[in-house]
């Protein structure tokens, strides 16, 4: 079986915890894009644990995780990663990590350029609200075909240290020209990938014929999405969007397996809307800054990659009509319900208004930091549903409050988290 996880907004929706849960049941776990800009947070017996480039399968010891292709790799990053685990008694080795020779390594001149070119545009407020972690710059000269890719650290001959010397030689008419900056030196980013050739080499392969192999044998995978529908390159919130594809349509391609077609799309989706970095985000202008700061500390809404305050708000109907479209979910999982708890009204955006005329739908294309959500207040529960273990234990108004999601959105809710644990959750339907 093969089921990608994936997000319906623009991210932090509580893909890592899913993708845990999910985990115990399940054979392999596979990243298919994206770079240390992730932060799936997981919470377990053993603590809380925030990965970053590592698929979220890791913290299952029967479980092997693979780093796909579509990925951007910073080995410095991973290193920490790995030792951070390790320490909190994580066993991580060949044998349950395998990396994919396809995958672009993120330089030391990506993030140094990511932080240089924010900073430039910072200073007449254009700035995207980069990671500054050389994601767009490891895509970028990704597909610019000036890049080194984790196969290159396996063998690393003459004409592996020729396209690095012609690599840097193109970045430093930049970082020097540009930017002002002293020039990258060869010798030094040829010992930075010595280094991490020494440390990774045994974790490289064909991540493809591995994953072709375990598919044909009736392995049960998962396929771990980064950021959600909102940010994916095409499909989301240009250009204030990530440098690669969220969408589930390209989870196979991504992990190493294009010929392989999914069996379940599962989207997540949090029982409130929020947001990290720059772009038009309508649900904030809902409520008012103060509702917003009780929401975002009742939530904990700090990024986990970065630690940046989420822009939070009412949940969005409009946006995640469009986010479940373009993910194709056949089964949803609403996260943080718990979290509304306390609120005797719960405020929810059913639609969206531009100069007092209604918007049909949400279009990416159109004048969305102009928009005014159209907001309908639902009765809150007022209690602790942490407790909670089935769908008939929820009070009668959060239950109706899943219930209106499930209208607007025309699709039916199968799992509803009551908390941040394990095993806090309650299923609604028929789940995988």
């Amino acid at each position: 079986m093969l089921t990608s996880i994936t997000g319906i907004n623009w991210g932090d929706e509580g893909k890592g915890r899913m993708v845990d849960l999910l985990s115990q049941d399940y054979d392999i776990v596979a990243r298919y894009q994206g770079g240390d800009n992730a932060g799936h947070t997981v919470k377990t017996e053993r603590g809380k644990f925030v990965l970053n480039l590592i698929p979220s399968g890791i913290l299952r010891p029967d479980v092997v995780c693979v780093m796909g292709g579509g990925m951007v790799i910073d080995p410095e990053h991973l290193e920490k990663e790995i030792a951070s685990l390790t320490e909190k008694g994580v066993e991580i080795s060949p044998k349950n990590l395998k990396i994919s020779d396809r995958a672009t390594i993120t330089m030391p001149f990506h993030v140094a350029q990511d932080g240089l070119e924010e900073e430039r545009l910072s200073k007449t407020g254009a700035q995207f609200g980069s990671t500054k972690r050389g994601i767009a710059y490891s895509y970028g000269d990704k597909y610019m075909k000036k890049t080194l890719r984790m196969g290159d650290l396996v063998h690393m001959d003459a004409s592996v240290r020729k396209r690095l010397e012609t690599i840097v030689e193109s970045k430093n008419l930049t970082m020097e020209k540009i930017y002002g900056q002293k020039p990258v030196s060869v010798d030094e980013m040829w010992a930075w990938c010595e280094k991490y050739s020494k440390l990774f080499a045994p974790y490289i392969c064909d991540v493809g014929a591995f994953l072709q192999q375990a598919h044909d044998s009736g392995k049960r995978i998962v396929l771990e999405a980064q950021l959600g529908a909102m940010r994916d390159i095409d499909y989301g919130i240009f250009p204030f969007t990530s440098s690669s594809n969220t969408l589930a349509a390209y989870a196979p391609l991504g992990a190493g397996i294009p010929n392989c077609k999914l069996d379940h799309v599962v989207g997540v989706l949090k029982a409130y809307s929020t947001c990290v970095g720059a772009g038009p985000f309508a649900a904030e202008n809902a409520m008012g800054e103060a509702w917003n700061e009780k929401l975002r500390k009742a939530g904990g809404e700090y990024g986990a990659a970065t630690g940046r305050p989420r822009r939070v708000g009412p949940f969005d109907c409009v946006a995640s009509r469009y986010g479940l479209q373009c993910q194709g979910a056949d089964k949803i999982a609403l996260t943080k319900l718990d979290v509304l708890s306390s609120m005797k009204q719960i405020p929810v955006i059913t639609g969206y208004k531009l100069d007092g005329m209604e918007v049909p739908r949400f279009d990416t294309l159109s004048d969305l930091d102009r928009v005014q959500p159209v907001v309908t207040l639902l009765p809150g529960w007022n209690k602790d549903i942490s407790g909670c273990r089935s769908w008939a234990e929820l009070p009668k108004e959060a239950k109706a409050y899943v219930e209106f999601l499930e209208k607007q959105l025309g699709h039916e809710i199968q799992f509803v988290s009551t908390g941040a644990e394990r095993e806090k959750f309650v299923l609604k339907g028929e789940w995988l």
